[in-house]
């Protein structure tokens, strides 16, 4: 069933489509957004990748790495806020516009529970409401987290450019040019799974950080646990296929977002779509035009042209 759906990946400042690009999967290039409350970066790779735009490449280099050899998938982003944002209030996880609990797979909750125990013990939402959503503290949500040094607001664009040339090297957890000096003055672990462990071990811990207006922040968001050509949630010990809970056109978003305001700095968005579906709207634009613009009749369209004699 997985091979009739192709995915596209789009990424944007809201959760309005018409604001969003697509991303280049695997490609390297950094979709950039700019959104009121942050500059960004993002590379999305999904490994064994089938979708748009026709041609992407199939996997990454990055999952040649040691640290990714398993991993299905990544969200990797650079940002540089645009007001500083408490450490309580910055969440990243999933969200939906329009109810789903009618289509909530049998074993969901069997699943939730082990992914609190074994992956974000800091997840937390409610899928049977009306507007879904999970989401985990960014500080301990997501999987590596690397602190750069203050920006100045002249120099947002710049930066943001030459990160756009460096994202395909994997980013490691720590800090640079400063950044280290502050995760230190913290107490924050230097280890990537200690500083999640650390994070949750306290609200006092999460309202000493600051997300500072100006400093770049780099971080990954990667597991071996979702497939996303099988749309199927693979935990240890369990398996959850959700592709035939989806009807039509249908997709999982990701967003950045501070919930004590709503206000979003970037999403991302995988949506899933029949393949037949994607292959017509491809002929229909790859027909030929001629010099007025109208689309070229093809030999086989004439040949249901109505004759004069029809028309009696």
């Amino acid at each position: 069933m997985a091979d009739k759906y192709l995915l596209r990946v789009t990424a944007g400042p809201s959760y309005d489509p018409a604001s969003h690009e697509t991303v280049a999967v695997n490609s390297g290039t950094p979709s950039t957004i700019r959104s009121p409350l942050c500059s960004a970066n993002i590379c999305v790779r999904i490994q064994n990748y089938r979708g748009l735009p026709c041609g992407s490449p199939s996997t990454s280099s990055y999952f040649s790495n040691p640290p990714h050899t398993h991993d299905q998938y990544s969200i990797a982003f650079s940002f540089i806020p645009k007001r500083t944002i408490s450490g309580k209030s910055l969440v990243f996880g999933n969200d939906f516009e329009h109810p789903i609990r009618d289509r909530i797979p049998p074993g969901f909750s069997a699943a939730f529970r082990i992914v609190k125990w074994a992956i974000d013990p800091g997840l937390d939402g409610d899928v049977y409401a009306d507007k879904p959503y999970l989401y985990g503290n960014a500080l301990s949500s997501i999987n590596v987290l690397s602190v750069g040094p203050k920006i100045g607001e002249n120099r947002l664009d710049s930066v943001i450019g030459v990160e756009a040339g460096q994202e395909e090297k994997p980013i490691t957890e720590g800090g640079f040019e400063g950044g280290q000096e502050l995760r230190e003055n913290l107490n924050i672990p230097e280890n990537a799974a200690a500083r999640q462990k650390w994070f949750l071990g306290g609200h006092d811990r999460l309202e000493n950080w600051q997300w500072e207006q100006g400093r770049l922040y780099k971080a990954d968001f990667f597991n071996p646990y979702l497939d996303f050509n099988e749309f199927a949630l693979k935990l240890p010990g369990f398996s959850l296929k959700v592709l035939g809970y989806l009807g039509g056109e249908d997709y999982l978003r990701y967003v950045l977002k501070d919930k004590e305001t709503g206000e979003v700095l970037f999403v991302v968005v995988f949506t899933l779509l029949p393949k037949q579906q994607v292959e017509e709207e491809e002929a229909k634009t790859s027909r030929p035009r001629i010099s007025d613009g109208t689309k070229a009749v093809t030999e086989t369209e004439k040949s249901f042209e109505p004759r004069e004699d029809d028309l009696d």
